[in-house]
This record gives structure tokens, sequence and C-alpha cells, in this order.
């Protein structure tokens, strides 16, 4: 019985200590609770009633908003420059094609210069020889037409009615009342448009005379260009912020050597075209051949999208003159000298001195066109060619490189601590 007693006396002294023990750690719980609560309400009644709305905006949200609203900045600057260029077309034109001219003739300035003449005397010469070259190539390509034109007709009527003779017995089952209803209505067509015809020759008349000003325009620009055009360089380099001068200087020169390469190699490349297709459609027995092979080198300039437009025409005047097997022929003698330029020429000359991707080269080419015309197309390439030069060059010296992810240290310090948010407490 005594054991009893003192095992049951332990039992309700270990009870009592539990109990006392459970509620000072509940008394500590509710006291910790209650301070807490206290910290907190100091915090808000420290805190201003309205905290800065831009602290409680994410951050990629703010990241957005300034990537937005500089895109807006730089989309109006563009817009703005293209109607300042669509104002001026002609002047902007031939002050770039006074550039690609410049490009061309520079180095022989420059070796004559080196050789012993002066400054004025070597820009005169090569001047002088690069604009006879030229009057020469289209006076050539003048007397070609002209001398092939009578003999082209004959032989247009001819392919015209060996073309009808031979849809006739192709299996597109094609009768002779359609073919008639076809040469009917653009009869009717031409008939019926004299007055659009002639305003057209009107509109003819005004694009002669800007065409001719803009070739004065582009000979004069390039004359001072061979002449002074250091000095003109040093003078624009006064209109950018001096901090960026330095960088701006520097990159002129890499700019200029990839619009020399371009000009260089796409000379070159129209070049060969033209040569080996003019000798493709000459042994066809194509007619005018040279006027051809002419307009082959001068659509080369505006790539991808000459080629096949001079190839087309080369195409259909052999359709129309000497058959459909010759047609044939000449497309396969097109397709062919087209993919040695692709594959082998271009990469070739060019090199890397013009990395430009195909489809910024048909976008460039289609938004040139589309904002001048031909002119457009023809100088949309180079200009982007230099542009990469140029951004790559600028992001090089300043330190720019594109490694770096993410946002910058001091925004990944507010990333790592944020600031507490309202119904928070504070850190």
């Amino acid at each position: 019985m005594p054991g009893i007693r003192r095992w049951f006396t332990l039992v309700k002294d270990g009870v009592v200590a539990l109990g006392e023990r459970r509620t000072q750690e509940q008394a500590r719980h509710e006291a910790e609770l209650l301070a807490e609560r206290q910290r907190i309400a100091e915090a808000r009644r420290a805190r201003p009633r309205n905290p800065d709305p831009a602290r409680a905006v994410p951050w990629g949200v703010r990241v957005a908003a300034e990537a937005g609203w500089r895109f807006l900045v730089l989309a109006a600057a563009v817009w703005v420059i293209m109607r300042v260029i669509g104002s001026v077309r002609l002047v902007v034109l031939a002050f770039v094609a006074a550039l690609l001219i410049t490009a061309l003739l520079e180095p022989t300035v420059s070796r004559l210069h080196r050789a012993g003449l002066s400054r004025g005397l070597s820009t005169a010469l090569t001047a002088l020889f690069g604009f006879v070259v030229l009057g020469l190539i289209g006076w050539f390509v003048v007397w070609q037409v002209l001398d092939n034109l009578d003999n082209l007709s004959g032989r247009l009527q001819e392919g015209i009615e060996e073309l009808k003779r031979w849809l006739l017995g192709s299996p597109f089952h094609v009768t002779e009342q359609q073919i008639n209803d076809v040469a009917g209505s653009l009869s009717h067509a031409i008939g019926t448009s004299t007055s659009e015809i002639t305003s057209t020759g009107l509109r003819g008349v005004t694009v002669l005379v800007e065409i001719i000003t803009g070739m004065l325009l582009a000979m004069f620009s390039t004359l001072f260009l061979l002449y002074d055009g250091r000095r003109i360089w040093q003078w624009t380099l006064k209109l950018v912020p001096a901090a960026a001068r330095p960088d701006v200087a520097d990159a002129g020169p890499a700019a200029w050597g990839t619009l020399t390469a371009y000009v260089r190699g796409t000379l070159i490349v129209a070049f060969i075209d033209a040569l080996f297709i003019g000798l493709g459609i000459y042994f066809l027995g194509v007619p005018l051949a040279v006027p051809i092979a002419v307009v082959i080198f001068l659509a080369s300039f505006v790539p991808l999208v000459g080629a096949v437009a001079s190839g087309a025409l080369a195409v259909v005047v052999a359709l129309v003159t000497q058959g459909v097997f010759t047609a044939l022929f000449t497309l396969l003698v097109v397709l062919v000298v087209q993919q040695i330029e692709g594959h082998v020429l271009q990469p070739f000359i060019l090199g890397r001195a013009v990395r430009v991707h195909p489809l910024a080269v048909v976008l460039a080419v289609a938004t040139g066109g589309v904002v001048a015309g031909i002119g457009g197309a023809v100088v949309a390439v180079p200009l982007v060619a230099v542009s990469n030069t140029v951004i790559g060059h600028l992001r090089a010296h300043g330190g720019d490189d594109g490694s770096a992810d993410g946002p910058p240290a001091a925004v990944e310090q507010e990333r790592a601590d944020p600031p507490a948010e309202p119904d928070q407490e504070p850190a």
C-alpha cells in the first residue's frame, strides 16, 4: 500500500508540472503574438499613407514600359525620316548613287594620287573616264536596240504565230476562238486606253526630266566626294555629340570598307552574269542578246529580284521569237548561271565583308521599292549592309557585346530584396 500511494503521488506531481509548463508556454506564445502585432501596428503607423506607385509595379512590367515608350520614340523618328526622304527622294537617291559610284572610283583616285598626280587631276581623270564609260555603255545599248528593232518586230510576229500554232496543237485544248477572243480583248483595251497612254506619255516626259536632273546631281556630288570626301566626313563628325564622336569616327572606315566591298563584288558578279547569260542566249540565236545582257547587268544590282526579272525577260524574248524549246534552253542557262552566282561567286567574291541574311535582303529590296521605286530597291541592300557593319562596330567598341543575360546588378539587388508590400511586415 505505501508503494502504491508513492506511485500515485509521483503521477499526480508530474501531471501538475506538465500543466504548469503548458500554461507557461501558452502565456509566452500569447506574449510573442502580442509583441508581433504591436511591431506590425507600429510599422504601419510609421509607413506613409501613399507609397510610391512605381515601387508597387512589378519589375517585368516596368521593363516592358521602358522598352515600349523608347520603341514608340524610335518608330516616330523613323516615320519622320521616311517622310523627309520621300519629300526629297530625288536628292537622296542621287546622293546615294554618288556614294556608290565614289566607292567604286575612289581606289583609282588614291592610286593616281600616290603615283604623283594632284588630288584634283586624279579626280578629274577618274571621273572623266568613269562617266565616258557609262555614256558609251548607254549609247551601245540604244544603238543595239534601234539597230535590231525592225528585225525584232518581224521575229515577234513570227513568234506569236508559232506560239499560236503550238497552243492549238498542245494538250491544253486551246481553241482558235479563245485565242482570237484574247487578242480582241487586248486590242479593245489598247484602243480604249488612248487617254491613259497619252497622260502616261506626259508623265514620262516629267520622269525623264527628273532622271536627267538626278544624273547631273549624282555626277556633281561624285566629283566633290572624290575630291574632298575626307574633309566632308570630318565636318559630318562635328554634328555627332562629343561623347559618341570617337566611336562614330572609328565606325566610318569600317562602313566605307563594307560599301566598297559591296559595290566591287556586285559589279564583278553582275558582269559575270551578264557575260555568260548573254553568250548563252547569243549562241541559242535569241535576238537582242547584247541589250538583254546589259539589262541583266543593270538588274543584278538589285539582289534576288533583279536576277529573277532579267532572267524572265530573256526567257520571254526567246519564247516569242524562237519558240518553246529555245525558251526552255534559255531558262536552263539562266538557272545554271544564277546557281553558280548564288553558291560560288557571291560567297567567294563578297566573302565575309558583306554579311546580310537573305530574308533581310528580300525585305530591304521590297521596302526600298515601295518607298522609292527602282532606285530605292538598288540602294536598300548596301544601306542595310553598312548599317549592320556600323551597329556591330559600335556594339563591339562600346562594351555591349550582347553577352549579358538578365537585368543589371542594381535591378538584381532590387529583385532579391524587394520593398515590402503594404500588407506585409517590413524586413
